[in-house]
């Protein structure tokens, strides 16, 4: 058998199998439900039958009862009344001793008599009332009616008895009578369910007893489901017809390389001597394959030309990475370098890592043709990390230090490697490399470029390692300028001292806010802080000593702020913090929160400080900040209204004594400093007072 003809084999096995046994267990499966479907109908049926006959017999005594304690000459005027009113079919009224007719059933002592009436005895002095109810087709219609199921009534209680009356087909009613009358004799038949010999119904039989005087059977269809089964027969059929197809196509898929295989040959026999074939396994084909590449290779008519080629590419990869050096879309770049690095190698797969250097590891940025684990789409390269130092990847990236080889540890599955760092020489005062080696002649590694499995040949040579240094200190380049550029535009927008936003990105962001407050129907709240009395700070304690509280001051911001809130040194002491989705409720509380936050624990500075009687260093100062509050749109219309008037709310703070927080006044035109009166604002942000009332 072929190769082809055992996976083809195989796997209609596997698939068929399993289909072939569920549809076993199905069609057994529904059989059972269905006989126990069947079983409860019963039950409820003669449950159901039990209880009709036995009100059929309360009534009849009643009716019995009713007549035997009239008097002698209103016993058979009433006794046609109750008749005339379908109570009873007839009323018998005799001397004590006297019996009613053999044909009665009575219901409190049942007898095999006979199944033409049930009746009900009642005794007086001197007399017996029997009240009867006639069995004929309307009464067994009405119990089937009742119960959900056919209803037989049996001549007799033994072996042998015959359909009196019944609701089943006349076909039916012999085969049913007779199965009824084999089942044990009353008292041990009931329960029990059989089928007909046809399998058409299942029957079960009532046993006769006080309360319950009629032998009586009911019954329900039992047929097999054909139609379930024939579906399953369709089912398996398709699922067959599929399964040969998926195989045929699966083999032929897997049988496929060998054509590939038979194609690259031909192409090697009419010349075309730069046909390769990957070597992924090592049985026949992997063997047949690395025979072929060293075929190819052993062609030294063709080695000049390849390497006369290789030399222009590596002049073109020198005119690319200078062209890369001016892009800033770093994705962009290492799908470039990754690209052109695979095209210059001949290398079957590859991948680029950056260094995080918040984390201390190389993340994934760009691959192509990788394997095993790092075979992932490439939204989750970045969850692929590297170690500094560990396998390697990491142990190029910590030494700066390039690698070639085969069978590498812990790395993508391949057979040869080579791994390159990606390098960057360190510039004088560049912000993005460590102090520790700004100045030196070591290169700052950024990442590392590595290929795997160079087709054609077993390992990579030297001549592949020069091309990928050289490309790779272009790629560095490269890339180091995207990250300066990334810094210098960081740098535009936030302040060096504190952290935080500068001025520029203010109005930007309240400009925006604003808009989407607008946008969507929210609230915005805009809080102006300014440290009390900052002027004195510097003239005390120097300015050295009013950086730290300034950066102090901001650190602390940040930690009483949500995620959503922005924080800005507006200039100077001056602050501004934005809180969208605030109203000026929610804006007070924060305002009161970020004043306990400064005014209860004072900044610590350096102990050389001396206070301003000269006598004691001070290693702490302590400080207190006057908040000003707006909130759009009840405070203003545009961001720069809504500014003015925290503004406002600010001087009105500083005039009321400092240390506290005030609400913009409602009404009050925006941009006239001192407008708000304490009656206009909320409760003080704070008990102190001011030590003194120069500056802000």
């Amino acid at each position: 058998m072929t190769l082809r003809g055992r996976l083809t084999t195989a796997f209609l096995v596997v698939v068929l199998g399993p289909v072939l046994l569920g549809s076993l267990f199905v069609g057994t499966t529904v059989a059972t439900v269905r006989r126990d479907r069947a079983v409860d109908r019963l039950d409820h049926a003669a449950t159901t039958v039990r209880t009709a006959i036995g009100a059929v017999c309360r009534q009849l005594q009643a009716v019995a009862d009713a007549v035997a304690v009239l008097s002698a000459d209103d016993r058979r005027v009433a006794s046609e009344q109750l008749i005339a009113r379908g109570l009873a079919t007839e009323i018998t009224i005799g001397r004590t001793a006297s019996a009613p007719p053999t044909h009665w059933r009575d219901c409190a002592d049942p007898a095999d008599v006979g199944v033409a009436d049930i009746a009900a005895r009642a005794q007086a002095p001197g007399v017996t009332v029997a009240a009867a109810q006639v069995l004929d087709a309307a009464f067994v219609n009405r119990l089937a009616a009742s119960s959900g199921a056919e209803v037989t009534l049996l001549s007799g209680d033994g072996a042998g008895a015959g359909p009196t009356e019944s609701t089943e087909p006349p076909y039916a009613r012999p085969r049913v009578a007779a199965l009824a009358a084999a089942l044990p004799a009353a008292g041990h038949g009931d329960g029990q369910v059989r089928r007909t010999a046809d399998g058409d119904r299942y029957v079960r039989r009532i046993a006769v007893a006080p309360g319950q005087p009629l032998p009586l059977a009911v019954s329900v269809p039992g047929s097999p489901p054909t139609g379930l089964y024939a579906l399953l027969i369709v089912a398996d059929l398709a699922v067959a017809a599929a399964a040969v197809a998926v195989a045929r196509w699966l083999a032929r898929s897997t049988t496929r390389p060998l054509a590939d295989l038979v194609w690259a040959a031909g192409r090697v026999a009419n010349g075309e001597l730069d046909t390769r074939v990957p070597v992924l396994r090592h049985d026949e084909l992997g063997r047949l394959a690395s025979t072929f590449n060293r075929m190819t290779r052993e062609l030294r008519t063709y080695v000049q030309a390849l390497t006369a080629s290789r030399d222009q590419l590596r002049g073109h990869l020198a005119i690319l990475g200078d062209t890369l050096s001016s892009t800033h879309d770093v994705h962009r770049i290492l799908r470039v370098i990754l690209q052109t690095a695979l095209s210059a190698t001949g290398a079957r797969a590859g991948v680029v890592l950056l260094i995080d250097p918040a984390e201390h590891v190389l993340v994934a940025r760009c691959a192509e043709g990788l394997s095993g684990r790092w075979d992932v789409p490439e939204a989750d390269l970045p969850t692929l990390r590297v170690p500094l130092g560990e396998g390697v990847l990491g142990a190029v990236a910590a030494t700066g230090v390039a690698q070639r080889g085969s069978r590498p540890g812990g790395e993508p599955p391949c057979h040869t490697y080579v791994a390159v760092p990606i390098c960057a020489p360190p510039i004088v005062g560049d912000p993005l490399v460590p102090e520790e080696v700004t100045g030196s002649a070591t290169p700052v590694v950024l990442g590392v470029l590595a290929l795997y499995d160079r087709l054609g040949t077993d390992e990579f040579d030297d001549a592949d390692l020069m091309t990928l240094r050289t490309f790779a200190g272009q790629a560095g380049v490269a890339v180091h300028n995207v990250r300066v550029h990334e810094e210098a535009q960081r740098l535009s927008l936030t302040d060096p001292l504190t952290g935080l936003w500068n001025y520029r990105y203010l109005r930007e962001s309240l400009r925006r806010e604003v808009e989407r407050a607008s946008r969507f129907g929210r609230m915005l709240a805009v809080l102006v802080l300014d440290l009390d009395h900052f002027k004195n700070v510097n003239d005390t304690y120097g300015h050295a000593a009013g950086d730290t509280v300034l950066g102090e001051f901001a650190r602390r911001i940040r930690l009483g702020l949500r995620e959503v809130d922005v924080a800005f040194r507006q200039g100077g002491e001056e602050f501004v913090v934005l809180l969208p989705e605030t109203d000026g409720f929610g804006a007070a509380t924060v305002a009161e929160r970020l004043g306990a936050a400064i005014r209860d624990i004072p900044v610590p500075i350096d102990r050389r400080r001396a206070d301003a009687t000269g006598e004691e260093p001070v290693d702490r100062i302590p400080v207190s900040v006057s908040i000003g509050i707006a909130v759009y749109p009840d405070h203003g219309g545009t961001a720069q209204e809504v500014l003015d008037a925290a503004d406002d709310a600010l001087y009105a703070a500083k005039n009321a004594g400092r240390d506290r927080y005030r609400m913009a006044a409602p009404g009050v035109s925006p941009g006239r400093p001192g407008c708000p009166d304490d009656r206009a604002t909320t409760r003080p942000g704070g008990p102190q007072t001011p030590r003194q009332n120069r500056g802000r």
